[in-house]
């Protein structure tokens, strides 16, 4: 299939500032993507996975190629996509980099197994996914990983950590129905007697 490629000039550019705002609005799924093996290890938390194919099972994830991530990533070729459950803040956070940490320190505190290719993989995640790089395409501060899907690990947890508006919103599809429910359905009628 080829690709159309085509210039528009446009006398306006876009702010990085009004762009992150906009960007805001997006609500996303809240993941740890986690490079190397033994203890040549890192990870960050990202926003930026989703699914690009089924047959093969195959992913998209974005990943800064200024973090302590990529060098492991282009090194090794693989990494694990672990999506957070909603209690699983203090580790989206930890993998951030705010408070310092950096490499194998990052993961203390949490349950980590080796995937097949020794990627670090979150015991407890909703899912953990680990990836062979099929592909990279570098562009401007990013590159776009397109992932092989190598192994997929479940906890059967339910409840989804998601990032929107700046901070951290849980996500779980049983006490979302239930209050869905409860805003959505009228009052029941008081029943007659005949």
């Amino acid at each position: 299939m080829n690709s159309a490629v085509r210039t528009i000039k446009i006398d306006r550019e876009v702010s990085s500032g009004d762009f992150r705002s906009a960007m805001r609005h997006l609500a996303g799924g809240v993941s740890v993507i986690t490079v190397g093996s033994g203890k040549d290890i890192t990870g960050m938390t990202v926003t930026s996975v989703s699914s690009l194919s089924v047959d093969p099972p195959t992913l998209i994830a974005s990943i800064n190629r200024g973090s302590s991530s990529w060098p492991l990533l282009a090194r090794h070729g693989f990494f694990g996509v672990n999506i957070l459950t909603a209690d699983q803040i203090d580790i989206a956070e930890r993998f951030t980099g705010k408070d310092g940490l950096k490499g194998a320190d990052r993961f203390a505190g949490a349950p980590w197994t080796a995937g097949l290719s020794g990627v670090p993989l979150l015991a407890g995640a909703l899912a953990a996914i680990e990836c062979e790089a099929e592909d990279i395409l570098e562009r401007h501060s990013h590159a776009i990983v397109i992932g092989r899907v190598l192994d997929i690990r479940t906890s059967g947890r339910t409840a989804a950590l998601a990032y929107w508006q700046g901070q951290y919103v849980a996500i779980d599809q049983n006490e979302d129905a239930i209050r869905l429910a409860e805003v959505s359905l009228p009052a029941p009628r008081a029943l007659r007697k005949i």
